[in-house]
């Protein structure tokens, strides 16, 4: 055992952990006053919710077995994984308990990003069952798929840090979700601003910062690699950031703070397929493109097509996670793609490109079917929105019993 790599991927891991509740004040921030609690509420679950399950049954079905498309019941309560050696997987310089809980602080991240598509109208119940059939259904087979050995793996697709287990599967699912729910009752009539801005600042700093945790972990050593992909981390959301407020500039004469958080956001969605695969200069254009195909898809096309996903997750995280995918095909180094003949396409092979497309297109058909008939099963035993009187007075009151901004008098004036 690597002592210096334990070391670095516990502190790693308790970095992505602190993602969550920094997700919960960025969707908090970004949402109206009377709907923060709920907001940041559906953020929280998971925190609870995806570790249980992730002991239960998530490792086992993500990281045991030979299948192509799911593990197995051989490691359930996590029977068999050892907290102080590498017996499961021999070419970790970790334990695999550490493993085991490093990944599980992605299944957190990934189920909680979902929910900032459908804030404002769906009830609490619901959303915590579809989080619990989604993980089984969805996540743990995705991260099968790519990390486990199975099917992605196999055709040689690549994502370092879950472009398609995180950012392309949460996008795309509450994409759905969104579809499915409608919009809201005033989308279109009233102008939806950010109720509180610093907590957005406060919420993308502190993403930002556990994202160095997210990427430079995803190396599972104290190594090159992991300092690549921090630098390149940075990189890549620093020139978003930047490119994000040049078209405000452009295009409407302000950079606003919103859009620079927003930027810095989408420029980590794009570089987490490939931190560890490309290199420095490619994450500087890969940070200073994904921001003008991001404002486009959430300024644009979203307002083309009518669909009402209230936080952009899609715009963000769907649209950041594919871009990021392709990007890798492209920009991979033979010296840092984990297979000889499978670097980028401007090394000489368009191999590699081929393969991470295929994941990309697989990722969103097989995560949209599959959510899409949860929510469906979902929607047929219960009601999955509130009442137009509950969304009315808002979440927080009709979900919670709780009021964000209570006054000496009782009311949330």
């Amino acid at each position: 055992m690597d002592t210096g790599s334990i070391a670095f991927i516990l502190i790693c891991a308790a970095l992505v952990f602190l993602m969550t509740p920094a997700l919960a004040f960025f969707y908090g921030g970004l949402g109206r006053r009377k709907n923060v609690l709920n907001t940041m509420m559906m953020s929280l679950a998971p925190m609870a919710l995806a570790s249980i399950l992730w002991i239960i049954i998530g490792f086992s079905f993500s990281f045991s077995g030979s299948n192509s498309w799911i593990g197995d019941f051989n490691h359930l309560f996590m029977n068999g994984v050892d907290m102080a050696k590498n017996s499961l997987f021999p070419a970790n310089h970790i334990p695999d308990g550490l493993f085991s809980g490093f990944q599980m602080m992605f299944s957190i991240i990934t189920v909680a990003l979902i929910t900032g598509s459908v804030v404002g109208r769906m009830r609490f119940t619901p959303i915590l069952i579809f989080m619990t059939a989604w993980l089984i259904l969805v996540y743990y087979p995705l991260a099968h798929m790519v990390w486990g050995g199975g099917f992605l793996a196999q055709i040689h697709a690549i994502d370092f840090a879950g472009g398609d287990v995180v950012h392309i599967s949460s996008g795309v699912t509450g994409l759905v979700l969104a579809l499915v729910l409608g919009k809201r009752r005033d989308y279109e009539r009233l102008d939806y601003r950010p109720h509180n801005i610093p907590f957005v600042v406060l919420g993308a700093g502190l993403l930002w910062f556990g994202w160095f945790g997210f990427n430079a972990g995803s190396a599972l050593a104290a190594n090159g690699v992991a300092i690549n992909a921090f630098m390149t981390t940075n990189t890549a959301a620093a020139a978003a950031m930047f490119s994000w407020m040049i078209v405000e500039k452009i295009l409407i004469g302000k950079p606003s703070i919103v859009g620079a958080c927003s930027g810095a956001v989408v420029g980590l969605v794009a570089i987490t397929p490939g931190a560890g695969f490309v290199s420095l200069w490619s994450s500087l254009i890969i940070g200073l493109l994904v921001s003008p195909l991001s404002y486009f898809m959430i300024s644009v096309v979203k307002k083309k097509l009518g669909y009402d996903d209230a936080l952009d997750a899609f715009g963000c995280h769907g649209i950041g996670g594919m871009f990021g995918g392709i990007m890798t095909g492209i920009f991979a180094t033979p010296a840092l793609a984990p297979e000889k003949g499978y670097a980028g396409l401007i090394y000489g092979s368009g191999k590699l490109l081929l393969a991470n497309v295929s994941a990309v297109v697989f990722t969103v058909i097989f995560t949209a079917l599959v959510s899409w008939v949860i929510i469906k099963v979902i929607a047929s035993f219960m009601p999955i929105r509130v009442s137009d009187r509950a969304e009315a007075i808002g979440l927080d009151d009709s979900e919670h019993e709780e009021t964000a901004y209570p006054t000496f008098l009782g009311l949330d004036s």
